[in-house]
């Protein structure tokens, strides 16, 4: 009887360890995972690796301070002509030891070998489908899409075009709370690239992710970091239903001065730090914060939730 007592009290006691350490996890929200509904960090930055800079390596430095959190790369990822040879040589030593945790973005540079040969050679079906390169995946209680913003090698980015029929279907099929989109061709800029006739060939895809609902919008192509406040199709602000768009093309190429006045959305720009924008991706909304490289002070941080 006294054996049988003791197996008892060992099977309770086990019973009440198993108990307290999943209401432990529920309590600190680690418990997440089959239902999707635990909390992600995502790294974002473009316009990355030159050999002969070492804004990447600054920037790469960042991304081994978070070893569990996504990162996705918003194109020009490895200049001057997205070749395999500068993959391996200038993007691989800095951002590509994290390729493992990587869901990249192709870019103009990148497109500039034939089938972005070299990103496709380097990354492989992690980089999307061959030669379209626009692909979606889920990320905690995340929908999050990527699309190829050089428009002719895809067919077009217009409302009727292969691209954007699939990214209304993706976005409809995945009616989360909460979307996030990336691309490299930002719709709205007061960059360089901000005259209508750069930014126009996207703006289909733009009025897309406004349509279906979509809540954030990661691209880079200007060499710079600019905020902007939730906008509309056209670009207008509309707090209750806009997308919020980040260009961050601050990944550590060659950092370009602005050349235009703000829009009347921007409500944060620099053009002088290498850095990476993190995002808190949560069940109903998201923290950004931009991370810059050692040794530079720039911060811009703040919260949002979905609609």
């Amino acid at each position: 009887m006294r054996s049988k007592a003791i197996i008892m009290s060992a099977c309770l006691i086990a019973l009440a360890v198993v108990v307290g350490v999943v209401l432990l996890a529920a309590f600190r929200g680690d418990a997440g995972g089959s239902d999707g509904t635990e909390t992600q960090v995502l790294l974002a930055a473009g316009d990355i690796a030159e050999c002969d800079h070492q804004g990447d390596e600054a920037t790469a430095s960042i991304l081994a301070e978070y070893p569990n959190a996504a990162i996705a790369t918003l194109g020009d990822n490895a200049y001057e002509h997205g070749t395999l040879e500068e993959f391996q040589e200038c993007y691989g030593p800095s951002w590509g030891k994290f390729k493992d945790r990587t869901k990249p973005a192709t870019g103009n540079h990148d497109e500039a070998t034939k089938n972005a040969q070299g990103y496709w050679d380097f990354f492989g079906a992690r980089g999307g489908p061959y030669d379209r390169y626009y692909y979606s995946y889920d990320l905690g209680p995340w929908h999050v899409v990527v699309l190829n913003s050089d428009c002719w090698r895809v067919d077009g980015c217009d409302l009727d075009d292969p691209q954007a029929q699939w990214l209304r279907r993706d976005l409809q099929d995945h009616p989360n709370l909460c979307t996030l989109a990336y691309w490299h061709r930002p719709p709205f800029s007061s960059g360089r690239y901000g005259d209508p006739k750069d930014t126009e060939r996207v703006q289909p895809l733009w009025r897309v992710l406004h349509e279906e609902g979509a809540d954030v919008l990661l691209t880079g192509h200007e060499h710079s970091y600019e905020r902007f406040a939730p906008m509309n199709a056209g670009g207008e602000r509309d707090d209750a239903g806009g997308v919020r768009l980040f260009v961050v093309g601050t990944g550590g190429g060659n950092l370009r001065d602005f050349e235009n006045d703000p829009l009347p959305t921007t409500e944060v720009r620099q053009d002088h730090t290498w850095g990476v924008l993190k995002l808190t991706l949560k069940a109903t909304g998201y923290d950004w914060k931009f991370l810059p490289v050692a040794g530079k002070t720039f911060a811009d941080s703040g919260s949002a939730t979905c609609h």
